[in-house]
């Protein structure tokens, strides 16, 4: 199958202009190889530069970044080694966030959660980009989701904000935090008022599910400032601010042009979210809450 070749991060991001506040999280990154301990899924969609720990550690280090959740990505499949491995070696710093088949024993999803992994992911997208991701939806997800409660791991699901009214119905039994993926895919192109991001507006006011403000480069046609996200990314703070994560998506996967400088990604969140004790919560409290980081 033919495969993006993606570019690979700026390896020297800016400083961002705001001091970033004391255990600030950046709570959406992936971790992918080294490849050769770590081999990239046969099967998988892109083929990105090798993106271990120590190379997010200097990105973060630039930032201000103490901590961090790595995201299983679809380079390494369901192979969740990589992200593992760095969880461990980061003794505590870090959380990770894994996708598993629906047949997964569950002693081995009780490894992972020891091993650090607080969530499962899974992709529900429809139309043409579901070949692209993990063919593991939501109804994956309800198999799972007994044994998920048992072990206190909370589901984050990437996601057209389009299909919430039809799935959020389906989780009215979930009682652990939904998270979702870049501001739920809404299409800035319909602005605050599209049928999708009112769903997802209403769903996070009334506390039902989470929120990453991450990832605007991928639903943006305004690159470097991503200036037709702005409007939903203040929506979203008025609507519920203790809901809400912020995330790098380093090192940026699938982009074969105009990657953006994490120094920058955070200084549009600063001046985005200018109350000061609002960015605290998205950075830090909303994080340590939901991560379980001391």
């Amino acid at each position: 199958m033919a495969r993006l070749l993606s570019l690979p991060p700026i390896r020297h991001p800016k400083r961002p202009a705001t001091p970033t506040p004391a255990g600030a999280c950046d709570a959406h990154f992936h971790i992918f190889g080294p490849s050769n301990r770590f081999p990239f899924a046969e099967s998988r969609a892109y083929t990105p530069e090798d993106a271990p720990l120590e190379r997010v550690l200097e990105m973060h280090s630039v930032l201000g970044i103490a901590r961090g959740v790595a995201v299983q990505g679809n380079a390494h499949g369901t192979d969740n080694s990589a992200m593992i491995d760095a969880v461990k070696r980061a003794e505590g710093r870090l959380r990770g966030v894994g996708i598993v088949p629906v047949d997964t024993p569950a002693s081995e999803i009780r490894r992972m959660r020891d091993a650090g992994v607080c969530a499962l992911r899974f992709h529900h997208i429809a139309g043409e980009m579901k070949a692209t991701f993990s063919p593991l939806g939501v109804a994956a997800f309800l198999t799972l989701a007994p044994l998920m409660a048992e072990l206190d791991l909370h589901v984050q699901i990437m996601m057209d904000a389009s299909e919430l009214p039809a799935v959020m119905p389906r989780l009215k039994d979930w009682k652990h935090p939904i998270v979702l993926d870049h501001y739920a895919l809404a299409p800035p192109s319909e602005g605050v008022s599209g049928v999708g991001f009112q769903a997802v507006r209403r769903y996070l006011s009334d506390g039902r599910i989470w929120v990453k403000l991450s990832g605007a480069y991928r639903l943006s046609e305004a690159y470097p400032d991503y200036e037709d996200v702005k409007a939903m990314h203040e929506a979203l703070i008025a609507a519920n601010p203790d809901q809400l994560l912020w995330g790098s998506d380093w090192p940026h996967p699938r982009l074969a042009e105009n990657v953006p400088d994490d120094g920058h990604l955070l200084d549009l969140f600063n001046a985005w979210t200018p109350d000061a004790a609002i960015r605290s919560k998205v950075l830090v409290s909303n994080p340590a809450r939901l991560y379980g980081f001391a």
